[in-house]
């Protein structure tokens, strides 16, 4: 199964890898989607999908800048800042190379695509 995904803001696209989990599985399940995701918290940009996907909810102690990651049932979260917290996510993917992330997602809301990664 490929688990490269591309992640488009823009003009600008990044590689993500998903991970190897059910959640993971019924995320790329979905793909293609292009979401209009709002930004929260300054750090990451949030989706609520309309269906739920599988949880194995842990705690990472730190997200990491890059992070794709399940709130929930069904809240789908792109990390563009690394810090410590105290929430529990289920781990989608992760970008590759999360260099200017950041900076193409910008501080407020955005239109972001998913999609498999044919290459």
């Amino acid at each position: 199964m490929n688990n490269m995904i591309k992640i488009t803001v823009g003009s600008s696209t990044f590689t993500a890898t998903l991970s190897n989990n059910a959640a993971a599985a019924a995320f790329r399940a979905l793909l293609p989607l292009t979401l209009k995701m709002e930004d929260v918290n300054g750090n990451e940009k949030f989706y609520r999908l309309s269906r739920h996907l599988p949880v194995a909810a842990a705690n990472p102690g730190t997200v990491r800048e890059g992070d794709l990651m399940l709130w929930g049932t069904g809240g789908l979260v792109l990390f563009y800042k690394t810090f410590s917290t105290s929430y529990s996510y289920t781990r989608l993917g992760r970008v590759d190379n999360a260099a200017g992330l950041a900076k193409t997602l910008g501080s407020g809301d955005v239109e972001v695509t998913f999609e498999l990664n044919q290459e």
